[in-house]
């Protein structure tokens, strides 16, 4: 039977930073994954790291303080956060950026102008510095696991792709130098700097092996039994288990028992099926913030060989030139909110039709928003891509993905009106700085970067599919970690980070990496813990 001092499972950001931390500290860490490959949703992601009160920001010029933060992570609460988390949270950041930097390879910098997503609330910043992302890394430094990382190579910072402020045009020459060395950025660029700091203190992932269960002693948890494709193993740990399997959006039974409102084709890695919840449901012990989690809308692009890939839908829905209508016809939200704010309008519920009220829903655009701006891959001033639905006129689209014309066209009157007087009273659209932050930059801060009239033909459509990057509830946690039995008493020897925690923003979502901040400053503070525990 293999043992260690501290067990962690799971290889994203927040099981290896737990991983990293409990090492520092001086423990023998054994670091397991489920998948064939490293870095779970992580990998996939854009990698941007939302910590308030940053010294990157405050070397920047940004004007930032626990209290700002505090109030405007409260200002979002509804209720729903437990302050002694997100003080813990806050509070821990300089320490966490501190020995990443110190005692990592991972190396951060500030995504400029970046702004929070909700900048007008109380303690909000409109012009950013509370997002960062990596430096770019090689991932020749991993040696074999070069080619053991979720996804492919993404050779791009956030800052230079539309979704971060950027163009999306890289100088060939410099692409070619990157491809050359294999740097890498995003979020493949922040899992290869962690797991090299991993491999470098020698801990080696064992891939393959899913946590089935939590082995109890004396009331403590002692060790884990994996199921891999050798069969059943157990392995010891004599400080703590860190649970870091991420959330449970790709098991339909979970995501039907405890969500809030639906979700289709989730973006994320397929593993993420709730172990680590199940784990801790075995055990007895208290959940909080099941029915959340970290909502975005979705597109299903198809690809040549008639297959499907569930793409965010960040970019199209705040360009000019563009609304969504749900099955009358009808806009039911601002298009350009934060996509997590955005989540709450698909769960809207018609209590007479006793359906829910906005599903299924169109992304609507006209032939000049895809000729000025390219949509979905196309360059500005080439044709839209072959899939969407087309039609010459409204009435045409509206027949061709069956929506009421008359109500599709009173729409499209109504809102091209307010995007004439320059403000759109329905859903306040382009009232906030960030609602044109991936739209027009040339008219960025004024409601011009995303309002934009329809009406040059032909016009297209897409559906929109409710979907989330992750679940936010699992275990209630201690503030550095440890697992709360249902009478808040803490599980000897038991600690979940990430999304298989209880999300300390309860449903919250601050800014750009608000999901991977709390995630590495927890994943920080319980790696430790463990190791001393």
């Amino acid at each position: 039977m293999d043992g260690y001092d501290v067990v962690v499972l799971g290889t994203g950001a927040s099981g290896l930073t737990a991983a990293l931390a409990a090492a520092g500290d001086g423990a023998s860490v054994g670091l397991f994954e489920k998948a064939d490959r490293i870095g779970g949703t992580t990998a996939l992601s854009g990698g941007v790291i939302w910590l308030p009160d940053n010294r990157y920001a405050a070397e920047a010029g940004v004007t930032d303080s626990r209290e700002q933060s505090l109030a405007y992570l409260h200002s979002l609460s509804n209720g729903s956060m437990r302050p002694e988390m997100v003080e813990a949270f806050v509070d821990n950041v300089a320490a966490t950026l501190n020995w990443l930097e110190r005692e990592t390879p991972l190396q951060l910098k500030l995504v400029p102008g970046y702004p929070d997503y909700h900048p007008e609330h109380p303690g909000g910043l409109p012009g950013g510095g509370r997002s960062l992302e990596p430096e770019l890394v090689s991932t020749y430094e991993l040696g074999a696991w070069r080619d053991r990382l979720v996804g492919g190579p993404r050779r791009l910072y956030i800052s230079e792709i539309p979704s971060g402020g950027g163009t999306g045009v890289i100088a060939p020459e410099l692409l070619r130098q990157r491809t050359s060395a294999s740097q890498e950025g995003l979020g493949r660029g922040l899992v290869a700097a962690l797991l090299r700091g991993c491999l470098d203190r020698g801990i080696e992932p064992r891939t393959g092996m899913r946590a089935a269960e939590l082995l109890v002693e004396d009331d403590r948890v002692a060790g884990v039994r994996f199921e891999s494709a050798s069969g059943s193993h157990e392995v010891r740990a004599t400080k703590a288990v860190i649970i870091a399997t991420g959330g449970f959006e790709h098991d339909p039974e979970l995501v039907r028992d405890f969500l809030r409102g639906p979700i289709t084709h989730p973006p994320g890695v397929p593993s993420n099926t709730g172990d680590g919840l199940r784990l801790a449901m075995r055990i007895g012990v208290r959940l909080s913030g099941m029915r959340e989690a970290w909502w975005v809308p979705v597109v299903l692009v198809p690809a040549a060989d008639g297959s499907t890939t569930s793409t965010l839908l960040l970019r199209e829905r705040t360009l000019p030139g563009t609304l969504m209508v749900n099955a009358r016809g009808q806009r039911f939200t601002n298009e350009a909110a934060s996509y997590n704010a955005l989540g709450a309008a698909f769960h809207a519920f018609d209590v007479s039709a006793f359906a829910y009220a906005n599903l299924p829903a169109w992304l609507v655009f006209d032939d000049a928003c895809v000729k000025k701006y390219g949509v979905f891959g196309t360059a500005p001033g080439s044709g839209a891509p072959s899939w969407p639905a087309r039609a010459d006129t409204l009435d045409g689209l509206a027949e061709r993905i069956g929506v009421p014309a008359a109500e599709l066209a009173a729409t499209v009157a109504r809102f091209n009106d307010h995007v004439r007087a320059g403000h759109d009273p329905d859903f306040r659209r382009g009232e906030s700085v960030y609602d044109g932050w991936c739209g027009d930059q040339t008219h960025y801060r004024t409601p011009q970067a995303t309002l934009g009239t329809l009406t040059t033909g032909p016009f297209y459509a897409v559906p929109v599919h409710p979907s989330a990057l992750g679940t936010k509830g699992g275990p209630r946690t201690t503030t550095t970690g440890q697992v709360l039995r249902v009478d808040d008493t803490p599980v000897e020897g038991l600690y979940a980070v990430g999304n298989a925690m209880a999300a300390a923003t309860g449903m919250a979502y601050g800014g750009a990496g608000g999901t991977l901040g709390p995630a590495m400053v927890f994943a920080y503070l319980a790696g430790r813990r463990a190791a001393k525990n």
